[in-house]
């Protein structure tokens, strides 16, 4: 009984300390929050009272002085009005005062600083009486004339924190009387005499008078247990800390996700068989240097996740060789091994004449696929040139893949990206036994939407040849089945996010991408953050005290437009921050000849320069618009130094800046803003999410963010670097990989003759 006796002490004393210490913190806050609206009403009847004083001041008249403060002496828990000369001698007293403090000097201890509408208050105690004494300096032209003093009652605040604590106390009493009688009946009932049972059953256990009905693991919780559990099971217990051991670091591994362990899942799952990737960029690049070649590494999330895939297996990438100096650094086969230091897997470069990739890239997948997904309001442009070159590119690219598979048994391919929507079928005819997954890296539209394009059977005929398709979120998902459920003859399974069609399935899944990891940084703090920005600031020839930034491609998808909007109606709102807050917005220009992206950067030039037109002072502009490519060495320098990222797509798939900006924060500050139509926002649900069509939304919480509070700006962010950190791009490519690896192929003969000549899309 005194275990019980001692455990519901302890329980009604920690909830008694808490309700206590909780109450004490509201009690603070209620209390500063009741002396602020005193001092708030304080302050406005003395400037107020300013306006009338000062004329009669200036004028000497005492009787108009007076009959002022009388008119206004009779205000809620107002004690008096005085007005004072210069030397300290009242001119004018309310009655009242005089009444109840004879003598009473009522100018404050704390000086105001003598600028007008400055004034300063202080509480004090005068002959057993609460007061508010607030005062405002007097002036009569720019010499000063005297001083108003304004004193209020503040006993009612006391008054109300007396009664608050009664009512405290009261309710504590009620609550820990109660808890400690429910505690007591629960322990009696639920703990007490199941362990008396339980003990009595072991013992009779161990002396094997009984057959083990009773899980010894619920006695291994209380302590009077734990001498006989350890008696019986002793010769379980390695075997048993040895599993649990096993289990702990399965979650642990689970929880991180790095390169090294992506290889080793890679090389498990694919056993003897080889993995082909296509992607419309390729992972390394050539270009002229003088007489030389020089290798460009291309800034993208997917080399970062793949090039580990293929470093593992030996495996193949095809790409567009799109770099100047391409062709004299591959063989006769088209090929190149890299890593250019450490070559380790195949790139298999494929080549397109400046027609192909102009109606091919530019021309069907950048006008009229990527419109077209992304409701961004910009109409889609389709020609029909532009598909044949399109539906040429994707024969291209099946006829390399073809080849680089020939003699691979059951070959694995992973095709990325929207500029492919006919590759899978055109592989998987001529090559059933292949394993064949496409990732859709832009969202997918709704049916209506999607039903704008005249080739939308072609496309998701090419689409439904794959085993499996990505997508980054499942509303993606279910837009593609439903899109394919009206527009095709399949059969859709819903309960397996599936579609039938032809004998042949396809599944469909969502496969967050992400970056790297959010590795923490114990050097940095906020004096280095501070740092950084300042040396920015000189750096960009600004003077300003906050810094905000935008990372984007300079595409109408991104919000920039709107972002600037926000931008100028924040510096509207809160005027406080003009000359403190300038914003940088990283661009780096983006498929320029097609005409809307070139009139796109001409308009968002057009609106920078305007609102820093309105805006700017000598040393300070509100935005800076850096219209160059940027490495992810300087790119990270902004994100290190920023109080805020601005992250406002109209509509994305994921956007991986937001994910980057929290990564390179290694120590855990800087707000994030992010838009509501973004795939990130799923996942970091601590960023302030807004609608980027909400110009005052948007300025609020900018306002917000760089108001946080400290804490609560480390908390948000040490949660969403860990979200980054557990579902990094490596887990991505893990799971995308091992959902493929379950791919059941249907019984079809390998056709080796199509190999080289695929079938074409009708």
């Amino acid at each position: 009984m005194r275990p019980n006796i001692r455990l519901v002490f302890s329980l009604v004393a920690v909830l008694a300390l808490a309700s206590l210490l909780f109450s004490y913190v509201q009690f603070r806050a209620e209390k500063q929050a009741l002396r602020q609206d005193l001092r708030k009403r304080a302050q406005i009847l003395a400037e107020s009272l300013q306006e009338s004083v000062e004329p009669a001041l200036q004028k000497g008249s005492r009787r108009d002085l007076q009959r002022i403060v009388e008119r206004f002496g009779d205000r809620e828990h107002l004690t008096g009005i005085a007005v004072y000369n210069t030397s300290g001698t009242p001119i004018a007293m309310t009655p009242g005062l005089t009444t109840r403090f004879p003598g009473v000097n009522f100018m404050p201890s704390v000086p105001a600083d003598g600028a007008r509408g400055s004034g300063a208050g202080e509480f004090r105690i005068l002959n057993g009486n609460h007061l508010f004494i607030y005062s405002l300096p007097l002036s009569a032209g720019d010499a000063p004339a005297g001083t108003l003093a304004v004193v209020h009652d503040s006993g009612y605040i006391n008054a109300q924190s007396q009664n608050y604590w009664r009512q405290t106390f009261l309710r504590v009493s009620v609550e820990v009387f109660l808890t400690g009688l429910m505690a007591l009946l629960i322990i009696r009932l639920i703990i007490s005499r199941p362990v008396a049972k339980t003990v009595q059953w072991m013992k009779a256990l161990r002396a094997g008078k009984v057959l083990p009905r009773q899980s010894s693991s619920d006695g291994d919780l209380f302590t009077p247990l734990r001498h006989e559990v350890a008696s019986l099971v002793q010769s379980l217990t390695a075997a048993r800390e040895s599993a649990e051991k096993e289990a702990r670091l399965r979650e642990a591994n689970e929880s991180t996700w790095t390169a090294e362990r992506l290889a080793v899942h890679v090389r498990s799952k694919l056993n003897s068989s080889r993995l082909f990737v296509v992607s419309n960029r390729e992972p390394y690049m050539h270009a002229k240097e003088g007489k030389s070649a020089k290798v460009i590494v291309p800034a993208s999330g997917l080399v970062t996740a793949l090039e580990p895939i293929l470093l593992a297996c030996d495996g193949t990438w095809i790409a567009h060789g799109s770099g100047d100096a391409d062709r004299q650094t591959v063989d006769k086969h088209d090929h190149i091994q890299v890593p250019p230091d450490d070559p380790r897997y195949t790139l298999r470069r494929v080549w397109l004449s400046k027609n192909e990739e102009e109606g091919y890239y530019y021309g069907f997948a950048n006008e009229g696929l990527w419109p077209l997904c992304h409701i961004a309001h910009t109409r889609p442009v389709f020609r029909a040139r532009d598909f044949e070159h399109y539906r040429e590119a994707n024969r291209k690219f099946a006829k390399a893949v073809l080849e680089e598979m020939e003699g691979t048994e059951n070959p694995m391919l992973l095709i990325q990206d929207y500029h492919f929507a006919l590759l899978p079928q055109m592989i998987k005819q001529a090559r059933p036994d292949a394993r064949v997954a496409i990732f859709w890296h832009i969202p997918w539209p709704n049916p209506e939407a999607f039903n704008i394009c005249p080739w939308q059977r072609e496309l998701l005929e090419g689409l439904l040849g794959a085993d499996l398709i990505g997508f980054h979120i499942q509303s993606h998902c279910d837009n593609f089945l439903e899109t394919a459920n009206r527009a095709l003859e399949c059969r859709v399974e819903w309960e397996h996010f599936a579609v039938n069609r032809e004998s042949h399935t396809t599944m469909v899944r969502p496969f967050p991408i992400s970056v790297a990891g959010a590795e923490d940084a114990p050097a940095a703090d906020f004096r280095s953050a501070n740092a950084a920005r300042e040396a920015l600031f000189k750096e960009l020839g600004v003077e300003a005290l906050y810094l905000g930034v935008g990372v984007d491609r300079v595409d109408y998808t991104k919000g920039i437009l709107e972002r600037f909007l926000a931008i100028e109606r924040f510096l509207d709102r809160y005027p406080r921050y003009q000359g403190k807050f300038t914003f940088v917005q990283i661009g780096a220009p983006s498929r320029t000849h097609i005409k809307r992206y070139h009139d796109f950067l001409a308009e968002v030039e057009a609106e920078a320069e305007r609102i820093n037109w309105r805006f700017r002072t000598e040393r300070w502009r509100p935005i800076l618009f850096l219209k160059r490519h940027h490495s992810h060495e300087e790119i990270g320098r902004y994100y290190r130094a920023a109080d805020v990222c601005l992250v406002t797509s109209l509509h994305d798939g994921m956007n991986l800046v937001a994910k980057e900006f929290v990564a390179s924060r290694g120590d855990s500050d800087g707000a994030l803003i992010l838009s509501c139509f973004t795939g990130a926002c799923r996942e970091l649900r601590d960023a302030l999410v807004v609608n980027p069509y909400d110009t005052e939304q948007m300025a609020a919480e900018i306002h917000f963010a760089l108001e946080m509070d400290p804490k609560e700006r480390r908390a948000r962010m040490q949660r969403m670097r860990q979200t980054v950190k557990e579902q990094n791009i490596y887990r991505w490519a893990g799971n995308l990989i091992a959902e493929l690896c379950q791919v059941r192929l249907e019984a079809k003969e390998t056709t080796r003759e199509r190999a080289v000549n695929p079938p074409s899309v009708a």
